[in-house]
């Protein structure tokens, strides 16, 4: 394995019991450090791909590595500690303090409470949010601050990986283009192995490292931005072209 590979996966397929197949044999490599967004539209397989990653779902066929060993020779528990998760839903205990549902994974890894304090005080302020709202409950906060919190309670026992699920993709236009801003600069500070799933073409040309187009189960292609916009792969034309249309006609928002 090169050393800096976070993930790999080596002719993974995942099949539903009735048969169905989510994802065939898929090949792909995800480098430490980098942004590699999963693109494509729904029921393409990028869920499927992300929730094997972290042992949600396992492999019918192939292998998964994370960090140089096969996902059958983790702990899931062990694997699951050692990867933040971020999703659309945000997924906050309501009847949870902010401070308590960033503090949840170091808590159950046996930290100190000072030491848990002091960490959810330094993500808050990493996040962009006041110190002082880490008394206060998910329903007094905004969408954009409930989806910060998530990615502070992703981030607080420091995982190497990230996996981040459609993260802003609920939010208003201007709330998401925020924080699509606050994640890059985040990510220039932390250099985390970031998988983002997204079905939106302008966030994976600003956020991604490099863009993997999935569709239909399978493995489109491996690009980076540039790349991708310069494609002749005939699908990846049809999404720039839908892309440039949306630029020209702004007011028609998201496909």
């Amino acid at each position: 394995m090169a050393a800096d590979l976070a993930i790999e996966f080596r002719n993974v397929s995942y099949l539903l019991d009735h048969g169905r197949e989510l994802l065939h044999n898929l090949n792909l490599e995800i480098h430490r450090g980098e942004t590699l967004v999963l693109l494509g539209r729904s029921g393409s397989g990028k869920t499927t791909t992300l929730k094997l990653i972290n042992e949600l779902l396992v492999p019918t066929g192939g292998e998964l590595r994370v960090n140089g060993r096969s996902i059958r020779e983790w702990d899931p528990i062990q694997l699951r500690r050692s990867i933040g998760y971020v999703i659309q839903e945000i997924g906050l205990f309501p009847h949870y303090t902010v401070e308590k549902n960033i503090g949840l994974v170091p808590k159950t890894m046996g930290w100190p409470a000072l030491k848990i304090r002091e960490r959810v005080r330094e993500l808050l302020g990493l996040v962009g949010l006041d110190p002082q709202i880490a008394s206060r409950y998910p329903a007094q906060l905004s969408g954009g601050q409930r989806q910060r919190i998530g990615v502070a309670r992703a981030l607080a026992a420091d995982p190497p990986i990230l996996l981040m699920d459609e993260p802003f993709g609920a939010l208003d236009a201007i709330t998401r283009s925020e924080l699509q801003q606050e994640f890059l600069k985040l990510q220039e500070q932390l250099h985390k192995t970031v998988v983002f799933v997204t079905h939106d073409l302008r966030e994976a040309l600003l956020l991604g490292t490099r863009i993997a187009l999935l569709e239909n189960g399978r493995l489109v292609a491996v690009l980076t931005p540039q790349q991708f916009a310069h494609s002749t792969d005939p699908l990846i034309s049809a999404y720039m072209a839908v892309f440039r249309t949306q630029l020209d006609n702004p007011e028609r928002g998201d496909s």
